[in-house]
């Protein structure tokens, strides 16, 4: 069974449909991303999930579980963390601060050590850097911090959106190089981006939405191959 399942959602702004009659599976284990250009729908389908914008028709599914109609914190609770758009970090905050934010849901704080540990290490620079204020540091930097954040809840799905926003080329590659490596950590990731081609050289599967619906689908070898997808993305 998928660990996320979005069935025939439909969700609307203002009583426009924004997505129209959207399914999506991601497997357990897996890297599966949403592909598509701005004001394709990527960012509702997110909120949808997340509880922000609930979907007004259709069912969302996590881990077995119906969360369409769920407050946010409470699908938070369930498993399920998000890399916002754009990193936003607390800036006022120093790192180590930030980190435990993620961790609100946490009570032990032995937990919350080891969890903050285990980010450090697989961030280096966010160890050297734990009572530094965040907004004093580079966009590179708050970006290992916001995915650190969200992994202090240790989530089973994590979702990315836009994470190559506003980075140099650099950075993209290391971030892309992180996002895998947490996947391999057993974490399934729901990855939403523009940059095509380096989302597909990571992912497992993935669908392109288009004017708020599903318009291809496959694994990722199959989504570079596809005709309509090499044309829009990749002239």
């Amino acid at each position: 069974m998928a660990l996320l399942e979005i069935d025939h959602i439909n969700t609307a702004y203002d009583r426009i449909d924004v997505l129209e009659d959207v399914s999506i599976k991601v497997e357990r284990g897996q890297i599966t991303c949403i592909l598509g250009a701005n004001g394709a729908g990527k960012s509702t389908l997110i909120r949808s999930i997340l509880g922000l914008t609930p979907a007004n028709r259709g069912k969302i599914i996590f881990n077995g579980a119906d969360i369409t109609h769920l407050p946010t914190h409470r699908i938070i609770g369930q498993g399920i963390a998000c890399v916002p758009e754009g990193r936003r970090v607390f800036p006022r905050m120093t790192v180590d601060e930030n980190l435990s934010v993620g961790a609100y849901l946490v009570g032990d704080q032995k937990v919350i050590q080891e969890r903050r540990d285990r980010v450090k290490t697989l961030f280096p620079r966010l160890a050297e850097r734990a009572n530094q204020l965040a907004g004093t540091m580079s966009g590179g930097e708050q970006a290992m911090l916001a995915i650190g954040r969200s992994l202090m809840s240790s989530p089973e799905l994590l979702i990315f959106d836009e994470p190559s926003l506003g980075l140099s080329p650099l950075f993209v590659k290391e971030n892309f190089k992180i996002i895998k490596e947490i996947n391999e950590m057993s974490t399934t990731v729901l990855l939403v981006e523009q940059n095509v081609r380096q989302t597909l050289a990571i992912a497992h599967c993935g669908y392109v939405i288009a004017k708020g619906q599903v318009v291809a689908q496959g694994s990722a070898s199959e989504l570079a191959e596809n005709s309509e997808v090499q044309a829009a993305y990749f002239g």
